[in-house]
């Protein structure tokens, strides 16, 4: 079975539909044009720290002190981090001894 592609319950492979369907220099382009059809304004977050650290504190206040977790079980923040960490390194998760594609001059994280 192909990278990708589901089961159906009969166990037949399921054709891919849509934007699954095409092929990835096709989603490439679509998936460009939706980020610069916003806004340069609108993408304030990622050109000024401080307003994005603002605003995460801003989010961060509006939870009751009784429901933020995070701040009152450190274990279980650190855990979420970790499995967070793990989800989005995704298929490109670093294996003992395998090279960082970083960018040239900067060092990786293991040197």
């Amino acid at each position: 079975m192909q990278k990708g592609q589901a089961r159906e319950p009969t166990g037949r492979e399921a054709a891919k539909r849509g934007f699954a369907a095409m092929d990835e220099a096709k989603q490439r382009e679509i998936a460009r044009k939706g980020g610069e059809s916003v806004p340069a304004e609108k993408r304030s977050f990622s050109k000024d720290h401080d307003l994005a650290a603002q605003a995460g504190r801003k989010g961060g206040q509006s939870v009751p002190a009784q429901e933020r977790s995070f701040s009152k079980d450190r274990n279980l923040a650190a855990e979420a981090g970790r499995e967070g960490g793990k989800k989005s390194s995704g298929p490109h998760a670093k294996t003992a001894g395998s090279e960082s594609p970083s960018k040239p001059g900067r060092k990786s994280a293991d040197s």
